[in-house]
């Protein structure tokens, strides 16, 4: 059963793999090309990047109760159940969008209050104005994904997110550097071409899924709200929203952190934090499929199945996990290099810092992949709620924690944060398995009762 479910959970997961690269592309490719500004370029998208994905990923938990809602309306074979999640997946999207896109205007002062310094403060928020645009679309879209992914038709999200990435390079050089006579803006270029492309990447997964799901009636009955279907996606998707915001802040209060304590920390965090952030998206992608297999399996009354495919994806994505933790340790230079030229005698500081955060972040892939399985299993079982307080113990009370008292508290300044997040990551790692295993064994156990 094991090679069964590992045959399935790849063939759902390697489409699903090849999107998240090529969505996490977009974001790698703004960092490459404005690192070409300069490193104050660089620093300024860290700080903007970070605030943006920060709200984007918490706004975007609430949405993401679709795919739960319909995996395990497909394994119990209602359709009807799939289609207003999707419609009104997207109307949740617009409600929760409203206030992301108020603050996102007005976050100038909350970067100062943070300790940033005002001219980073300034390129971050003007890149934030930039990108706001985009985010209704980008909610959009994981409403559409969350469809795609609970019916296992995941090959259009990766064809579509390939197509992203191209038509982001594109819109990057017309807008960055000002192409066919326009003006060159620079890193705010960078917001307005991300923005362009979540809305052109929604409406290509829209035109796929009016026409593809016809009897579903996706958009042609989105006229009014289901505040019914609304509340269970939100009593789903909240405690998502809420674990990737406590993960995310655990991030990004590192990242802010960093901009403290100095240019070339912040410079060579960014590096770090998205080369760990392109290796994620392959147990990501593994751990998205896990947690459909598992909702379709429980939607049809079969535990077992669901308990073998909760930890066939935990042990794949710590396999992969591990093989990026080797290049960390390995080939830090040739990352590095990437970014920025590590021959420059002016960049030396941060290729230095660089280096170190790569070699701890190799121990901290590990934890990742298996934090990120466990909380897609729980997903799948709707268990929700349970997975939300145990995140928030391991990374606010442990990880956080940790790290700044690692560096304030011991003087181990940027290196501290990573180890911070590092023993956050592990806490994780182990609550959340746990709490997966009592949870699935407690199901099985009263499966075979009622059988």
């Amino acid at each position: 059963m094991y090679k069964t479910e590992f045959l399935a959970l790849t063939k759902l997961a390697v489409p699903l793999i090849i999107a998240q690269l090529a969505q996490t592309t977009i974001s790698f490719v703004d960092t490459l090309m404005v690192g070409a500004l300069g490193k104050d370029a660089l620093a300024g998208i860290a700080i903007g990047s970070t605030a943006f994905f920060s709200v984007f990923v918490v706004a975007s938990g609430l949405v993401l109760g679709v795919g739960p809602v319909v995996s395990h309306a497909v394994g119990a074979n209602d359709q009807e159940t799939v289609g207003r999640a999707a419609r009104q997946g997207l109307w949740l999207s617009v409600i929760v969008f409203i206030p992301a896109f108020i603050l996102f205007w007005n976050i100038y002062p909350l970067l100062i209050l943070l300790g940033q310094p005002a001219d980073l403060a300034a390129v971050g928020r003007d890149y934030l104005r930039a990108i706001s645009w985009g985010l209704l679309p980008g909610l959009g879209i994981m409403s559409l994904r969350g469809l795609l992914e609970g019916t296992s038709n995941s090959r259009p999200i990766m064809l579509i997110s390939f197509l992203g990435v191209g038509l982001n390079i594109f819109l990057n050089n017309v807008l960055m550097f000002g192409w066919y006579g326009l003006p060159a803006l620079g890193l705010v270029g960078t917001g307005y071409a991300s923005s362009l492309v979540y809305g052109l990447m929604f409406v290509m997964l829209a035109v796929y899924i009016h026409y593809r799901y016809p009897e579903l009636h996706v958009f042609s009955r989105i006229r009014t709200p289901d505040p019914a279907m609304i509340g269970e996606l939100i009593r789903v998707g909240a405690p998502i929203g809420l674990i990737l915001g406590f993960e995310m802040s655990m991030f990004s209060a590192a990242a802010f952190a960093m901009g403290n304590l100095g240019k070339n920390e912040l410079a060579a965090h960014q590096i770090a934090i998205q080369t760990a952030s392109i290796s994620f998206m392959v147990p990501l992608g593994i751990a998205i499929a896990s947690s459909v297999r598992v909702g379709q399996a429980i939607g049809r009354g079969a535990p077992r199945e669901a308990e073998i495919a909760g930890y066939v994806g935990m042990a794949a994505c710590v396999g992969v996990m591990s093989v990026s933790a080797i290049a960390f340790w390995i080939v830090p230079h040739w990352i590095i290099g990437l970014y920025i030229d590590i021959s420059n005698v002016e960049n030396q500081s941060v290729v230095k810092l660089a280096t170190g955060f790569l070699a701890i972040a190799a121990l901290f892939q590990l934890f990742d992949g298996l934090q990120v399985s466990g909380s897609s299993a729980l997903r799948g079982l709707k268990d929700t709620t349970a997975a939300m307080v145990l995140t928030l113990i391991a990374y606010w009370g442990i990880g956080s924690v940790a790290g700044a008292s690692l560096c304030y508290g011991l003087d181990y300044r940027g290196n501290g944060l990573w180890f911070g997040m590092t023993l956050g990551l592990a806490a994780a790692a182990l609550l959340l398995s746990m709490r997966f295993r009592w949870q699935i064994r407690r199901q099985v156990r009263e499966k075979a009762q009622l059988d």
